[in-house]
């Protein structure tokens, strides 16, 4: 039998390569959907499906991970447009009941050269997820949630590579750029995680707050840390607003 990582991959490639052996993997009787542009159960992923222009679909899983009922992955897609995500799936015995995701067009490389894909994909450290996952969810709360900015006890100082379009390497860059955004009226607040998920060197965190100006939107935030040593050295995001209930296609909640 396939791995549950493998399954994800086919999954999520099966859009480009129409293998409905696939999709075999979700639920059909009970699969909640929490992308808000989707109809939830079988049905709406058949009806996306539907959709397809003519070139079709792509997908490039380019890293997959397993975190006890749950696998995540980070993909590039051509899919209404170019863009990157994050996909997470919930596993109950054996399929796919539960989708998450969070989606936002494909950017040029940033300041550093550095695209919202490239960069380490080794696993290690498979001893060290739940520290990491620790460290991530204090790290989050402390600097994203309570404002208390205490970046410098998490990132590495002599290494911190950044993924973020917008974004360059190093901790004292990525300090001035949240400064020039304050200075600029862009707020960034969290209001509450909803998820600390990881495998090893990788730690995923979902959380919920305000980004923008004029007091922000409502706004869906994935960060994808890498850490070593029990610091943070590498780091990818996908920001994504969320859409108001009177556009949703199923009541399922965002998170």
């Amino acid at each position: 039998m396939m791995s549950r990582k493998a399954q994800t991959i086919a999954l999520l490639q099966s859009i480009e390569t129409n293998d409905a052996g696939a999709m075999q993997v979700i639920n059909p009787a009970h699969y909640i959907q929490h992308n808000l542009n989707i109809a939830s159960g079988l049905e709406g992923i058949v009806s996306l499906i539907q959709q397809r222009p003519p070139q079709g679909f792509k997908a490039k899983v380019v890293r997959v991970f397993e975190d006890g009922d749950y696998t995540f992955a980070h993909t590039q897609y051509d899919f209404f447009g170019a863009k990157v995500g994050f996909d997470v799936f919930r596993w109950q015995d054996d399929l796919m009941v539960e989708h998450w995701d969070n989606l936002a067009e494909l950017a040029p490389p940033n300041h550093s050269g550095r695209t919202q894909l490239d960069g380490s994909t080794a696993l290690t450290d498979l001893d060290k997820t739940a520290e990491n996952k620790q460290i991530i969810e204090r790290f989050v709360r402390e600097n994203w949630l309570e404002q208390r900015n205490t970046y410098t006890d998490y990132i590495a100082n002599n290494v911190y590579l950044q993924h973020n379009p917008l974004g360059q390497d190093g901790l004292d860059t990525f300090l001035a750029t949240l400064k020039q955004l304050q200075e600029h009226g862009v707020v960034m607040y969290f209001t509450k995680i909803h998820k600390i998920l990881g495998e090893g060197n990788f730690v995923l965190a979902l959380s919920e707050g305000r980004f923008g100006t004029n007091g922000g939107t409502d706004t869906a935030f994935y960060d994808l840390f890498r850490l070593e040593h029990g610091k943070i050295v590498e780091h990818w995001d996908v920001i994504e607003s969320i859409t108001p209930p009177e556009q949703h296609k199923n009541n399922n909640g965002k998170f």
